[in-house]
């Protein structure tokens, strides 16, 4: 089978609901590992064959093992990493789409690579100073991105817990207000009525005049009264009328109608 390869400059089209748009290709990395082949490539190639996802593609002096997971629209490779095996060395070359971080993608190609090697163990033998160094390095890289990350994060959370903290205690402060401002509303409607009340009574007829009037309208007509209409003339509240009829009634001077 053909190695994927990337062309400098080449560029793929690709939908994104509307007419097609230039993908910037992946760009490609790599690396190598010293080691001695101890068994037969033909055996290495085998036992590669076992993994469904990968391609092998063997040649006089090496094996090539493919792993494609992704090609763009024009089906060309585009998330992709080879490993050549050969007699005294590993070589890993990988390609890096622009959004994954090349950190993180190395991570990822070198965990790969490490169960690949624990398939081929019978038959190729890595250097293991050169592999722990390049563990060591993907290590320390990640390690060092992960610290700045954490650094700027703890540093938001806590300028944001801050600010949580101080809302807080705005809202207990506003609640407590709007409690306050509830009861003094209470207290005032309280009092107004009181005075609306007092104003009505006022300005109205006295209770013996109001008497008076109730028992003449009642007289005027047929011993009836209309409390909302009587209310209205003397300009008093309804109330007031149904308080002075009752009381009118009790002392004899009305009686209730059936």
């Amino acid at each position: 089978m053909a190695i994927p390869q990337i062309k400098p400059g080449a560029q793929a089209a690709k939908k994104q609901g509307g007419p097609a748009q230039a993908q910037q290709p992946p760009q490609v990395d790599g690396f190598k590992i010293k080691g001695k082949r101890s068994g037969d490539l033909k055996d290495v190639a085998n036992t590669l064959r076992s993994i469904s996802f990968l391609e092998i593609a063997p040649e006089k002096d090496r094996v090539n093992v493919v792993y494609i997971e992704s090609k763009d629209i024009n089906k060309n490779p585009y998330l992709f990493s080879v490993i050549k095996i050969s007699d005294d060395e590993i070589e890993v070359v990988y390609s890096i789409p622009q959004e994954i971080g090349p950190k993180k993608r190395r991570i990822d190609v070198i965990r790969y690579l490490l169960n690949i090697l624990s398939l081929i163990d019978p038959y190729f033998h890595v250097e293991n100073k050169t592999l722990y160094q390049l563990i060591e390095n993907a290590v320390k890289e990640i390690s060092e991105a992960v610290s700045v990350d954490y650094n700027s994060l703890y540093t938001n959370y806590d300028s944001l817990r801050k600010e949580v903290e101080d809302h807080k205690k705005k809202i207990e402060r506003l609640d407590d207000q709007n409690k306050a401002l509830t009861t003094r509303n209470y207290e005032l409607k309280a009092q107004n009525d009181e005075l609306h009340l007092k104003i009505g009574k006022l300005e109205g007829l006295s209770d013996e005049s109001l008497k008076a009037k109730i028992q003449e309208w009642v007289l005027e007509h047929s011993g009836t009264i209309n409390v909302p209409e009587f209310a209205k003339v003397f300009k008093t509240t309804e109330a007031r009328v149904e308080e002075t009829l009752n009381r009118l009634v009790s002392e004899g001077y009305l009686e209730a109608g059936q």
